[in-house]
């Protein structure tokens, strides 16, 4: 469903489990970043309504995640760490050339949030199954189905804003060159590294 080249490594759930503390504040920051990227589609492109209504909705749901992740994170008796990098992002957002017209931009942009949102629904899957803590299990379960409406509206408004053909070839090309970052990630307590 997900359309992603290349799955996780099962194994990583075990790098997850010695240190749980670390990956709980990953995702709160993956959290918060995706209700930031929400806010920055409305001010990018406010004219367009059906957007802005929808990542209205979006960032209200990313913080409230945020706020569920840090809530497991203080009953656990932790604090929030600091922010970290997310290398996988970072090395995604390299793929689509800069420059070009400003709904090309919007396209790219949209086309990004899709993948980083099906990867983390296929990261939460495999958390939901593997993880030996039930109710980090259970939590991971919770969200999985979040992850997985985000991914296919990210997709739908990409393909909405632009021409379907190029879309989808674009979507075809960002899949490929996603299965061959996460060859040399998955090796980190980090949602997507």
């Amino acid at each position: 469903m997900l359309g992603l080249k290349l799955p996780t490594d099962p194994r990583w759930v075990n790098i997850v489990e010695k240190n749980v503390e670390e990956i709980l504040t990953d995702h709160a920051y993956c959290e918060q970043k995706a209700a930031s990227t929400a806010i920055s589609l409305i001010i990018g492109f406010p004219e367009k309504s059906e957007l802005v209504k929808e990542m209205t909705a979006l960032a209200r749901e990313e913080m409230g995640h945020f706020n569920m992740v840090h809530d497991k994170i203080v009953k656990r008796g932790w604090v929030l760490g600091r922010e970290r990098k997310d290398e996988y992002v970072i090395e995604l957002m390299k793929f689509f050339p800069k420059g070009g017209s400003r709904e090309t931009h919007l396209v790219h942009r949209l086309l990004y949030a899709a993948l980083i949102e099906a990867r983390s629904c296929e990261r939460f899957r495999l958390l939901s199954e593997e993880l030996e803590d039930a109710e980090l299990s259970e939590f991971y379960r919770s969200l999985m189905v979040s992850e997985a409406n985000h991914y296919t509206m990210f997709l739908k408004f990409a393909r909405t804003f632009g021409n379907r053909g190029e879309v989808d070839k674009k979507w075809e090309q960002l899949l490929k060159y996603e299965a061959k970052l996460m060859e040399s990630l998955g090796k980190k307590e980090t949602m997507h590294g």
